[in-house]
């Protein structure tokens, strides 16, 4: 059994998102399935760490991938040639982008339809890419992944697609998130915020994101904050940065932002879980893998009454509308002053976060693969 995937997305030190996706499950399926060969297929040198057991090919492909004329290079005519060339039983897409020209069995991840709803979240070559040729990749799709039952409901509709089709895979929760005692905390707040509680946020600096109107809620709820809070912002910016920026700059609290870019590991599982709560008020969300994390470290959440994340944490958070300041920031007041509400939220979120985990992630997404090669 021969199996191409596009790993272009895993890249040392920028797993995010898909990548993460990516690395979590292609990791399992491969050790699991040592009798298949599985050529992976890299737009850029690419690093030892993700040739995770000896069936797995690297392969570099030419133009790197990064760019929507490169994209059509890249996919239409070096992938292309490639799978013509080894006619692999099955070529799998995390990233959900297929070859229009090829004849084999392709099987995409579409994380979420956010560029068909939010095109203008997108620049305009990378939205003319997205909309023109997804709907193109769910008519070459054998069968289409997907993350959550909400994301399968809008692929359902948006493309016409047989509901038969779709595989609910869901995404996992990295075991390194887990709770802190009080003395861990304390110290991670002394580290970062001056002793300080915060709010978390974890996530691309996106316009899908939000981070505008988090910015304003803050800064609301900021005006009568004896605690003198501060909101904590992990990630790296993305595209419309530009308003975010303009948000962060007419704030009166902006000096208790603390922007600190990408962080892993260790450093991460601190700052998530020894937060007041965590803030994820995105305009839409195929799943919102942060909420589950700050769920396994016993963190309470907030997070928006739309797209999957009502799914995704179920009764174990406290829900807003991502257009309104006024909710957030009361969301906000309440985590602070409502002791029994956050030892609700805490204990319902241990049982949430259960259900999620990547070893049931990449045993769908297997299960998924072979409806494809068997159908």
């Amino acid at each position: 059994m021969n199996i191409a995937v596009n790993t272009r997305l895993l890249i040392p030190g920028k797993l995010e998102g898909i990548g993460w996706f990516a690395f979590q499950s292609l990791k399992r399926i491969v050790r699991a399935h040592p009798d298949a060969e599985f050529h992976f297929l890299f737009d850029r040198p690419y690093s030892n760490e993700f040739i995770f057991a000896p069936n797995v090919k690297p392969v570099r492909l030419f133009p790197p991938a990064r760019h929507p004329f490169l994209y059509y290079f890249y996919f239409e005519q070096a992938l292309t040639r490639y799978l013509n060339k080894t006619a692999p039983d099955l070529f799998l897409s995390p990233d959900g982008f297929l070859s229009t020209r090829y004849r084999g069995k392709q099987l995409p991840v579409f994380h979420d339809l956010n560029f068909m709803h939010f095109p203008h979240f997108l620049p305009m070559l990378t939205r003319k890419y997205y909309l023109h040729y997804f709907p193109k990749f769910a008519r070459e799709a054998c069968r289409i992944a997907t993350v959550s039952e909400f994301s399968k409901t809008d692929i359902v509709r948006t493309f016409s697609y047989p509901e038969d089709r779709v595989d609910v895979v869901y995404n996992g929760v990295n075991q390194v998130f887990a709770p802190v005692d009080e003395s861990e905390a304390r110290g991670t707040r002394e580290e970062f915020t001056g002793g300080c509680p915060y709010f978390v946020y974890v996530g691309s600096l996106h316009k899908r994101k939000n981070i505008g109107n988090m910015l304003r809620s803050f800064d609301a709820f900021r005006k009568n904050d004896p605690e003198q809070h501060k909101l904590v912002i992990i990630g790296a910016p993305m595209f419309g940065s530009g308003e975010i920026r303009k948000a962060f700059g007419s704030m009166a609290h902006k000096n208790d932002v603390l922007i600190m870019g990408r962080q892993y590991g260790d450093v991460l599982r601190r700052l998530v879980a020894s937060s007041r709560a965590l803030l994820l008020v995105s305009h839409f969300e195929g799943f919102g893998i942060p909420v589950v994390e700050a769920m396994q470290s016993e963190v309470p959440v907030i997070t928006s009454d739309v797209a999957s994340m009502p799914e995704v944490a179920g009764d174990a958070a406290l829900f807003v509308s991502p257009d309104s300041v006024d909710q957030i920031a009361e969301a906000m007041r309440r985590m602070v002053s409502d002791g029994e509400l956050r030892k609700e939220l805490i204990n319902k979120g241990r049982q949430q976060c259960l259900r999620f985990s990547w070893d049931k992630t990449a045993e769908r997404l297997w299960h998924s693969m072979e409806k494809c090669m068997s159908g």
